[in-house]
């Protein structure tokens, strides 16, 4: 039986030693190809961003009772620091477009997928075109809706894993080739969501940036020794120490910097499945991990992300997104 053991661990260990391989071989291979016409791309995606960029005009003292700006001097945003109307303008006339991706796998495709579906097309990004890009392995399943004008929808299909685990961390890989495949020459900025939760209020053009990272609702006003990072100094997705804890339920921003990120994760986790290591969190792991390293240029207040079931909600003017209710041992498989 050990042996039986031994040769299917060593088999295991192969088998991440060539997707490693692959991985590290397909990203390289892809930076260079896209040589060639990075140059002409990315100066019509800057001079468009250029545009648009109203930062700058956010009333930072709107708020006293919350943390508005990083030590980097990033933005966080609230309710009442901005002008709706004035970015919505500036992003129009900007030509502005998002991409929206969204994984329903398994069970979570009947429990959650269409009210975030048809509550997206009541407060997301209103008034710019928007494209929602739906992964899972039940493609007959998604209920056809009909976009407003300027929005379109985008069905595809992708294996379902046998575990939860590996479908969150998988995620990184498929947003990296969609990048690259479908929305480079298409799209300005990309939105990574969660499929449990629910739009309640304007998510709008205040949200977009070139890196943009959301605060867990239940962790930004906690001490940092609190914080549940990776720990274990086996993992890739190792932290000490970090700024905030950031919420893998949403990240976004320009293409560039959306694949830097899902690359950066996708790799670190094959390194770790090579090491028989799993990250505490997954995904959300390796994703403050890069977030500590590369600073995000705009972070987004619980207001974008909340938890009905969180006591104090003194901070929260307007519920913009809520997490649905989770029923864990019935959806996830393991």
């Amino acid at each position: 039986m050990s042996g039986c053991n031994n040769a299917t661990r060593h088999a295991g260990i192969i088998s991440c030693i060539v997707l490693l391989l692959i991985g590290f071989t397909a990203l390289y291979v892809r930076q260079l190809k896209n040589i060639s016409n990075a140059e002409s791309v990315l100066v019509t995606t800057e001079a468009t961003r250029s545009v648009v960029s109203l930062d700058d005009m956010l009333d930072f003292g709107s708020r006293p009772a919350v943390q508005t700006r990083t030590s980097w001097n990033a933005p966080i945003i609230w309710e009442a620091m901005f002008d709706p109307n004035r970015y919505d303008k500036k992003h129009k006339e900007g030509n502005t477009t998002v991409a929206l991706t969204v994984f329903a796998v398994g069970r979570y495709l009947d429990a959650y997928l269409n009210t975030f579906l048809i509550s997206a097309e009541k407060h997301f990004m209103m008034g710019l075109p928007v494209t929602y890009y739906v992964f899972t392995d039940l493609p007959d399943k998604v209920a056809k809706i009909e976009p407003a004008p300027q929005r379109d929808m985008k069905v595809i299909p992708v294996e379902k894993y046998s575990r939860w685990q590996d479908i969150s961390m998988m995620r990184m890989k498929i947003i990296s080739e969609l990048i690259e495949t479908e929305l480079h020459e298409r799209f300005h900025y990309v939105f990574c969501f969660d499929v449990d939760q629910e739009f309640k209020g304007r998510f709008g053009s205040e949200a977009l940036g070139e890196s943009v990272a959301l605060l867990h609702a239940h962790y930004y006003k906690l001490p940092k020794h609190r914080f549940t990072y990776d720990r274990n100094p086996k993992s890739k997705a190792y932290l000490k120490e970090g700024d905030y804890y950031y919420h893998a339920a949403i990240f976004g921003g320009s293409l560039e910097k959306v694949k830097a990120l899902a690359d950066f994760c996708y790799l670190n986790i094959m390194e770790d499945k090579l090491n028989d290591v799993e990250a505490l969190w997954h995904d959300e792991s390796h994703l403050n991990k890069y977030f500590w390293l590369y600073k995000p240029s705009k972070l987004l207040s619980p207001e974008y992300c909340w938890d009905l079931s969180i006591g104090d909600r003194s901070d929260i003017i307007i519920n913009r997104l809520i997490w649905a209710p989770k029923h864990y041992d019935t959806l996830r498989t393991q």
